[in-house]
């Protein structure tokens, strides 16, 4: 089932702030990922995690160009919506 775009930003939130242990208060759709501070690692680790709780594969090829959370959300939402298609 997909997930609406503030579940997965919340999702997004939860996740960045266990891993990388701060706070994102201010974070919304248009936050540029690489303002917040989070390294290579870091990201791989919240995506990792996004797909385990969010149970869907997020390949590497469809990260590229990712800059914004909103970007990060229209990407799981994809992948979301092909694999209740099958097609994922």
């Amino acid at each position: 089932m997909a997930s609406s775009r503030e579940h997965l930003v919340e999702v997004f939130r939860r996740t960045a702030t266990e891993i990388v242990e701060r706070e994102f208060p201010n974070l919304t759709e248009s936050t540029v990922i690489s303002e917040l501070g989070i390294d290579s690692l870091g990201m791989l680790e919240i995506i990792g995690s996004m797909e385990r709780e969010l149970k869907v594969a997020l390949p590497d090829e469809s990260l590229t160009g990712i800059q914004t959370v909103a970007d990060l959300v229209s990407t799981v939402e994809k992948r979301q919506k092909l694999a209740a298609e099958g097609l994922a």
